[in-house]
């Protein structure tokens, strides 16, 4: 029986060695990976019962795909098999003043032919408190987005927790089609996350006197930002990331909550970044854990910022912390010395 229940794409991921680039490239690193797939195993990791559902083709690509799941003791039990393909993304690491690169090889992928009668979301539901999906799965289609919200239509009548993580994707949809779906799901929300962008791109609602390409980030921006989603939509929670982009190599990492009463802001961290794939999905992960063990919100905070910011540091899509590790850089041990 799960306790939070996330639903979503997870795909191969493609990708050269070290930081070569497509061009250099004479082999590929395979691992699997995608937004709420990287939730469910953070969570796992945390020792939380969580289930991830999603589809995937009925060969021993998509079998491969659970098996990076099972491996980490993600429930894997309600996900549907079927369709013609697992969706691949490559991803190419940048570093210094060269930005990564993502190129998605994901089309005809079996989640985005998925149909209504591929999920039971009341036996899904049943016993689980939290339900978790992102903007990324609605957008891979309007029957993966009716998906969507029969999903948090029913978790919302089981009395479920319902988060969402915004992760505009251009390349998926437009603006104007994401604010359409999106603003339809957020009545079933209870906790909306979000980074510097993806309230303005979803929603055109924009921080002032902020610029993402510089770094510049003003604290007072977003939290208006904050407060008009929580009126627009009634959320209990908005979180935002807040990433100042140095270089590729390194960033500054914080984040905000605001409760509906209160605005706090954690403490931010100097990342020095080895994949910064996951990062938001870790942050998601952390806030989640923090908010089912009764966390106060600056607490929850501070371990959502700590746990993504130790994703950084770790190869591959998913966070491979535990809670120890995470509390005690929450708890202002970031030396790094060897621990023995």
């Amino acid at each position: 029986m799960a306790k939070v229940v996330t639903f979503g794409e997870i795909m191969l991921r493609l990708a050269p060695e070290g930081y070569l680039r497509f061009v250099q490239a004479d082999k590929f690193t395979a691992i699997y990976g995608g937004g709420e797939a990287n939730v469910a195993v953070s969570l796992a990791n945390f020792g939380v019962d969580a289930a991830f559902v999603t589809k995937v083709p009925d060969n021993p690509i998509g079998q491969a795909a659970i098996n990076s799941l099972r491996r980490f003791g993600v429930c894997t039990k309600y996900i549907a098999r079927g369709g013609e393909r697992l969706g691949i993304y490559f991803c190419e690491k940048g570093a210094s003043q060269r930005p990564s690169k993502v190129v998605y090889d994901r089309k005809y992928s079996a989640i985005s032919q998925a149909r209504k009668e591929d999920f039971n979301w009341d036996e899904i539901f049943a016993g689980a408190e939290w339900f978790h999906f992102t903007g990324i799965t609605p957008a891979l289609g309007d029957n993966v987005a009716e998906i969507a919200l029969e999903a948090c239509k029913a978790a919302k009548r089981l009395g479920l927790t319902v988060s969402c993580d915004l992760n505009f994707r251009k390349n998926l949809w437009t603006s104007e089609k994401a604010g359409q779906v999106m603003g339809g799901l957020m009545e079933y929300v209870d906790v909306c996350i979000a980074n510097e962008e993806d309230a303005e791109k979803v929603f055109g609602i924009k921080a002032a006197d902020t610029d993402i390409i510089s770094g510049k980030l003003n604290h007072e921006g977003y939290k208006d930002v904050a407060k008009q989603l929580k009126e627009r939509f009634n959320f209990s929670k908005v979180a935002i990331t807040l990433r100042g982009s140095i270089s590729a190599s390194d960033n500054k990492w914080a984040a905000m909550l605001y409760d509906g009463n209160d605005f706090y802001f954690s403490r931010e961290y100097l990342v020095h970044i080895v994949d910064r794939v996951g990062g938001g999905d870790s942050f998601g992960a952390g806030l989640i854990y923090g908010l089912l063990n009764n966390y106060s919100s600056k607490d929850a905070l501070e371990f959502a910022v700590a746990a993504s910011c130790l994703k950084h540091s770790i190869e591959g899509d998913v966070n491979l912390v535990t809670v120890s590790e995470v509390k005690a850089l929450a708890a202002g041990d970031g030396s790094g010395r060897v621990q023995r």
